[in-house]
C-alpha cells in the first residue's frame, strides 16, 4: 500500500489524513514536534475506521525517520494566518519551519513528492525544492485547486447550479495576486462569460482572491481547513492513481509563461512523478499583465530570503 506522510497535525494536516484515509489512498503518517498531538490525533483516526469503513493504517509520530519511504509528503507545518496577517507576514518564520522541514525529507524520504500548503505558498515551495534538492518536479505546492475550488463555489451560487458541472481556472499566486480566468472557467463547457455580465463576474472574481482572508476574518482564532484539506486530497490522488489530471498548481517555471526559476500557479498534468508536463494557456495581453504582476510579487518575496 502506498505510504503518504503528513507533516503538521494541525487543522489542515490533520483533515487531510482524514480525507486520505477515507478514500483508501495508503497508508498514513502523521508527524509533528508537539509530543502527543500527532499520536492523539493518529489512533482518533484509526478508531474511526471501523465505523467509516476504511483499513488505512495511520500512526503518529514526532520521529522523522518514520517517514522513511513515503510515496507523497505533505508539508502543513508552520504557524496560519491570524486576522489582519496576510500570507507575506508569515514569511520569515514559516522559512525557517519549512527549511528544517525539507532536510528532514531530503535525509528520510529521498525519493518521495512533495506538496506544500504552507503559506505564503509558493515562496515555501521555492525554499522546499532549494532545500531538498529534488528536481523541481516532485516538488510542487497546493494552490490553484483551491482557489479553483472558492471560484467554483461562488459561481454556482451566483448561477444556481451545481458545482459538479463547473470547472474552474486560477493562475498566480497564492494570496492577493492570483489570476482568475473567467474566459476558461466553464458551466458544462460554456464560457461563464457567455452566463454572467462582467460587474457580476469581477466581484466573484474579487471574492476568489480574498476567500482566504474572508474565512480568516470569521473564524478570528484560524484560517481555512476543510477546502484546503479537500485540495490536497485531490492532489494526492492524482499522484498515487497516476491520474494524469490536468489541475492549477504551484509548479516550477523554466521558461513557461516567460517566467524562469520560479514557482507560480499555472495548469499540470500531475501524476506518479508530479508535475508531468506544464500547459500552456494562449493568455490575453491583460491577463498575461496580471500574471506578470503576481510574478513579480512572488519573486520579491524570495529575493526577501537571499
Amino acid at each position: 500500500m502506498p505510504k503518504i506522510t503528513i507533516i503538521g497535525a494541525g487543522a489542515v494536516g490533520a483533515k487531510s489524513a482524514q480525507r486520505i484515509a477515507e478514500k483508501e489512498l495508503g497508508d498514513i503518517v502523521i508527524t509533528d514536534i508537539v509530543e502527543g498531538l500527532p499520536q492523539g490525533k493518529a489512533l482518533d483516526l484509526l478508531e474511526a475506521g471501523p465505523l467509516c469503513g476504511y483499513d488505512s493504517k495511520i500512526t503518529g509520530t514526532n520521529n522523522y525517520e518514520d517517514i522513511e519511504d513515503s510515496d507523497v509528503v505533505v508539508v502543513t507545518a508552520g504557524i496560519a494566518r491570524k486576522p489582519g496577517m496576510t500570507r507575506e507576514d508569515l514569511l520569515k518564520i514559516n522559512t525557517n519551519i519549512i527549511k528544517e522541514v525539507s532536510q528532514n525529507i531530503a535525509d528520510h524520504a529521498p525519493d518521495s513528492v512533495v506538496i506544500t500548503v504552507t503559506n505564503p505558498l509558493d515562496i515555501m515551495t521555492y525554499v522546499t525544492m532549494k532545500t531538498t534538492g529534488f528536481d523541481p518536479e516532485r516538488v510542487f505546492g497546493m494552490s490553484g485547486v483551491l482557489d479553483s475550488g472558492r471560484f467554483a463555489t461562488f459561481i454556482a451560487i451566483e448561477l444556481g447550479c451545481s458545482v459538479r458541472d463547473i470547472s474552474a481556472m486560477v493562475l498566480g499566486g497564492h494570496g492577493d495576486t492570483m489570476v482568475p480566468l473567467p474566459r476558461f472557467t466553464t458551466v458544462s463547457g460554456v464560457p461563464i462569460t457567455e452566463l454572467m455580465d462582467e460587474t457580476v463576474i469581477q466581484s466573484i472574481v474579487d471574492r476568489t482572491v480574498n476567500g482566504g482572508a474572508e474565512i480568516v476574518n470569521l473564524l478570528k482564532t484560524g484560517s481555512a481547513f476543510y477546502a484546503p484539506s479537500a485540495a490536497v486530497t485531490n492532489m494526492v490522488e492524482a499522484v498515487i492513481k497516476d491520474t494524469k489530471r490536468i489541475l492549477p498548481v504551484c509548479a516550477y517555471l523554466n521558461g513557461e509563461y516567460g517566467k524562469r526559476n520560479i514557482y507560480l500557479g499555472v495548469p499540470v498534468i500531475l501524476g506518479r512523478r508530479g508535475v508531468e508536463e506544464i500547459v500552456e494557456l494562449e493568455l490575453t495581453q491583460d491577463e498575461q499583465k496580471a500574471l506578470d504582476r503576481s510574478a513579480d510579487a512572488v519573486k520579491s518575496g524570495i529575493s526577501s530570503l537571499l
